[in-house]
């Protein structure tokens, strides 16, 4: 098998005395290993970081964009060869795969964009004589730790607006699927980026941790589940770092008695579904207003009848398998207890059976889901949805809000009103209106509420740029023929 090593100054490096296996999820078994990085080895990345900003942060922003667009172009080139590597570690089919690469590309045409992002403010003689200008600057080494689920579009959520703003990244993508960030790393080398800037480590706890203590990280980027988001944040802003952890989600769609019924049910099946709902912005309860649950029940159940799920390299699959075995029997578990908890299970696709090893379950649709139940308390991360019937738009929202997370929310309606009131009441921080996944374009930014983000900013887009640089206020006065007074009173602008 291939070892994946890590990527330190532009090269290929790294021991592999501790080391975990990088499963394909479609057959089972493991076609790769990846090195666990030693403290030793994650401080070397750092020092590498560190020697390399000096000389990124004096490079002039045009000939940062300039890598920006050469990374673009390959990207978009070479989107095929990029996918399948993130299918063969990850399991989503191929057309999910480079849709991924694409949402990232969105990121790479953003930070191409560096030379008026980086723009600062001035206003003249705001006393006289005296001008007050603004900029913004590096934060220096930053740490960026991604997750298993987009091992392409989270890395360039983060890594390209840390490295357009001159800051220099140490990258530590999820052990289950490491390859891809490799590949990233070496394709910014390919378009220009200098050694260092960029650096790559895999492992476990032990890298995370070293990241998370090290005086010379300035800040830290997190994509993850929310217990693990929150002890990041608590241990990295402790050692005084600037945090953004992104953390788990529990997405729930509103679909109301007028909403075109077969179009909402076509929006869950895709939402909830798709990449077999390992997303964190997967719909995962469908609120169901007034008496639109049954109809909206049976479009759905029809809709799924001939759902595809199979190796993601089929171009006839529509779903594969989840990231790991361990993983598919904890999703499987909630599904097995629902009945105990009062729900009714309309699909058990624990009971869909698969050819060979792979890490594959069916799609399950459970009924008469309520607050209090683990399946509607815990973000199942699998594909898995839930129905909770409501009688009024009121409940509905009451629903929502109440609940710990807030990343994102979607409601189904014809009518206006009901739209604009939903996007005033709703506390989510994401809000599709007849859009069942709303993720942000490249040029805003994302982010939920609640128990979904620890920090105070959004990640990529404009709030990005706000996280990476530090602004610097520059009062300036030059002489003038008039003698110099000493005035020890406080400065007025006047």
């Amino acid at each position: 098998m291939s070892v994946i090593r890590h990527f330190i100054n532009g090269a290929d490096t790294g021991a592999t005395v501790r080391t975990g296996p990088v499963y394909n999820p479609a057959t089972g078994e493991a076609h790769r290993t990846v090195a666990f990085a030693s403290v030793e080895e994650v401080e070397q990345a750092i020092d590498a970081a560190k020697a390399a900003g000096a000389a990124w942060r004096a490079t002039s922003l045009i000939k940062r964009a300039d890598v920006f667009f050469r990374l673009r172009q390959i990207l978009a080139e070479r989107t095929p060869e990029l996918a399948a590597i993130v299918t063969s570690e990850h399991g989503k089919v191929l057309s999910d795969a480079a849709g991924e690469v694409s949402r990232g590309i969105e990121n790479v045409e953003f930070a191409a964009g560096l030379v008026h992002l980086l723009k600062g403010e001035h206003a003249e003689q705001v006393a006289r004589g005296v001008d007050v200008h603004s900029v913004k600057q590096p934060v220096g080494v930053v740490a960026c730790i991604t997750p298993f689920n987009f091992p392409v579009m989270v890395p360039l959520w983060m890594v390209a607006s840390a490295i357009a703003c001159g800051n220099t990244v140490v990258l530590k993508p999820s052990e289950k699927d490491p390859s891809a960030a490799i590949w990233l790393a070496k394709a910014f080398q390919e378009a220009g980026l200098p050694d260092g800037v960029l650096n790559v480590v895999n492992g476990d706890k032990v890298a995370v941790d070293t990241l998370l203590d090290a005086p010379d990280v300035k800040a830290v980027s997190f994509v993850g589940s929310t217990p693990i988001a929150k002890s990041i944040y608590e241990r990295a802003s402790a050692n005084g770092k600037r945090v953004q952890a992104l953390g788990g989600a529990k997405n729930h769609m509103v679909v109301m008695p007028d909403a075109d019924v077969d179009g909402a049910a076509a929006a869950a099946v895709s939402a909830a579904y798709g990449s077999a709902g390992e997303r964190c912005m997967a719909v995962s309860v469908l609120v169901a207003v007034g008496d639109v649950a049954d109809p909206l029940i049976a479009s759905i159940t029809e809709k799924v009848a001939d759902l595809r799920i199979g190796d993601g390299t089929d171009a006839a699959s529509e779903m594969g398998p989840l990231i790991t075995r361990e993983h598919r029997d904890r999703v499987e578990g909630y599904v097995h207890g629902a009945e105990a908890e009062g729900a009714t299970v309309l699909i058990d696709g624990t009971a869909q059976t698969f050819a060979g090893d792979g890490f594959f379950t069916g799609i399950s649709l459970i009924d008469h889901v309520k607050p209090g139940m683990k399946l509607y308390e815990d973000e199942i991360f699998g594909p898995v949805l839930s129905v909770v019937r409501v009688e009024t738009y009121a409940e509905a929202v009451e629903l929502i809000n109440a609940h710990q997370f807030g990343n994102g929310t979607a409601i189904f309606t014809r009518d206006g009103g009901t739209a604009r009131q939903f996007e005033f009441d709703i506390e989510v921080g994401m809000v599709g209106i007849n859009v069942p996944i709303p993720v942000p374009v490249g040029a805003f930014s994302f982010g939920g509420w609640k128990s979904s983000l620890f920090g105070d900013s959004h990640i990529y887009g404009p709030e990005s740029i706000h996280f990476y640089t530090r602004s610097k206020v520059v009062t300036t006065r030059w002489p003038d023929h008039t003698a110099a007074q000493v005035d020890l009173g406080f400065p007025s602008n006047h």
